[in-house]
């Protein structure tokens, strides 16, 4: 649309020039007209060497002659079409291309950070643990791989995750501590049964669980944004466009050609009355953009907060290692403890009563006497993490601001259009007014669908808003409601109280499952509201 614009402003001194007098009856030549129509790469053989009558045309009718066939007409509407959508995909483009790029980003460093964590517990576990760690080690992998399983979209209940875990690794201590006993399966489950009684692990379970599920809850809500900003955006970019919209286009751009004037600009006014009301339904999205917009800042302040990720993650290792020793100190009392609640249990054939504890071959780790971390490869893989996270925070501060710019996004852009790229004629005296060069008298419009209802431009239905792009707006109100979930710590998968909440309710809106990564998200979305539509409004 730029170019096209270019070749008019080059031509437009020749319009000037070519301007006939009043008296003049004799038929205007249309050279000028079809150097242009050429330049628009269209056969020079379609335009007329001087002017014709203006009776076949529908869009296009100056009073009678002009230098357009209904041919013209009709390529030169079709044009119209491509150049106002070739300028909504380059008015958006670096939005878009800040959402894609920042999800890509984020997305590849939270799973760095996830596997990285796992790599660095493994090596410390082993080093520390030895023959305990090797023997159960799928404990702890189950968990990782539960954690990144849950970060990607999951749909795993932390609560029951971290709870399985704990009980899992009593069992399992409790064996290799007291190996000199059978244990039963009924045994098992009197142990975990008192486990909140007992506290065998301190209160690690306790503070480990919230932090480490807010934290994720966060990053990946935050990472899901980012994508649903960005599908959203790239489709309300692609809504097709009304006839109106498409008549009301063809006439500020392509019928000044049929006047004989095809260098002459549009009036600023006229060109706001017809993108407001080619770009009304657009603009209605922008209430609710806003609001996801806010939303995401707000996440955005929980990953660089003192409850980030990083942070959280990062010692997961210490934080488990002490709930181990926690036990093993204990284990005297907690052994008695556990005898006196579920019964003394058998021993085991061909073991006798030994109070050594499988730790005590490896050197006990304890973190309150040194925080050292692993020198090993995973201490070095840490040590990049943490040059990452602080270009990743450098990256949040970038993308904050991207964000702030985006806000009124779609109710700023007419005014975007008209005002950029020497689109519209400065001189309200010598623009194109819709029907001959001269100023545009009617009042400018206000954005959005009710607004139109007085465009001189555009006529629309102002009852009959676009449904594609009111499913665009319960989208992303849909996704600002998890991200202010988020931002309080809450997981939307398992609050079903709310239709506010129903994004992941998997009975509502999925029938079978969550999506199993964040390229689904934006589908999973629009089948909710598919849902929400057929019953009652968000």
């Amino acid at each position: 649309m730029t170019a096209m614009w270019g070749i008019q402003v080059a031509l437009c001194t020749f319009s000037m020039l070519s301007l006939s007098s009043g008296g003049d009856v004799k038929p205007r030549s249309c050279g000028e007209v079809r150097q242009a129509y050429h330049a628009l790469e269209y056969s020079i053989a379609d335009v007329p060497h001087q002017e014709i009558s203006a009776d076949p045309l529908r869009i296009c009718a100056p009073q009678g002659t002009t230098c357009c066939t209904a041919e013209m007409e009709d390529k030169l509407g079709l044009l119209s079409r491509h150049t106002f959508e070739d300028l909504m995909e380059s008015s958006s483009h670096n939005m878009r291309t800040s959402f894609f790029s920042k999800h890509r980003k984020f997305d590849e460093f939270f799973l760095e950070l996830l596997n990285n964590t796992e790599r660095s517990f493994s090596t410390m576990f082993q080093r520390t643990y030895g023959l305990f760690y090797r023997k159960n080690s799928e404990v702890f992998q189950e968990l990782f791989r539960e954690l990144k399983r849950y970060y990607t979209g999951g749909n795993v209940n932390m609560d029951e995750m971290f709870n399985d875990f704990w009980a899992r690794l009593l069992e399992r201590m409790f064996q290799m501590l007291h190996s000199q006993y059978r244990f039963s399966e009924d045994y098992l489950e009197c142990l975990n049964k008192y486990s909140e009684q007992l506290r065998p692990f301190g209160d690690t379970p306790m503070k480990l669980k919230p932090r480490v599920t807010k934290a994720l809850i966060a990053a990946r809500t935050f990472v899901q944004g980012l994508m649903v900003g960005r599908e959203v955006a790239s489709r309300v970019t692609k809504v097709n466009l009304p006839p109106a919209c498409s008549r009301a286009l063809t006439k500020m751009l392509f019928c000044p050609y049929c006047s004989g004037l095809p260098g002459l600009r549009p009036c600023n006014n006229y060109c706001l009355n017809v993108m407001r009301g080619c770009l009304a339904n657009q603009a209605d999205l922008d209430t609710e953009w806003n609001l996801f917009l806010d939303a995401m800042l707000l996440v955005a302040d929980r990953l660089v907060g003192p409850e980030n990720i990083q942070q959280i993650l990062q010692p997961i290792d210490i934080k488990i290692s002490d709930a181990i020793m926690n036990m093993q100190e204990k284990n005297f009392e907690l052994r008695n403890k556990v005898f006196q609640l579920c019964g003394q249990p058998n021993l085991a054939a061909g073991r006798v009563r030994s109070s050594r504890s499988v730790f005590d071959s490896n050197p006990r780790y304890r973190p309150a006497a040194s925080r050292a971390r692993p020198t090993s490869a995973a201490g070095t893989s840490l040590e990049h993490l943490r040059i990452v996270w602080r270009n990743m925070q450098h990256s949040i501060k970038n993308i904050k601001k991207k964000l702030s710019e985006s806000k009124r996004f779609w109710s700023k852009l007419p005014d975007e259009i008209c005002s950029g790229g020497n689109r519209t004629e400065p001189d309200e005296e010598g623009c194109w007014n819709s029907h001959a060069r001269g100023r545009y008298f009617p009042e400018v419009v206000r954005e959005g669908l009710t607004n139109q209802l007085h465009n001189p431009e555009v006529e629309l239905d102002i009852t009959r808003p676009n449904s594609f792009i009111r499913q665009q707006i319960m989208a992303l109100r849909v996704m600002t409601n998890k991200l202010k979930s988020a931002y309080n710590g809450n997981d939307i998968y398992f609050q079903d109280s709310s239709k506010s909440f129903i994004w992941y309710n998997a009975t509502v809106c999925v029938d079978g499952g969550a999506p199993s990564d964040f390229q689904d998200t934006y589908s999973l979305t629009l089948r909710c509201v598919a849902h929400l539509k057929d019953t009652t409004a968000l």
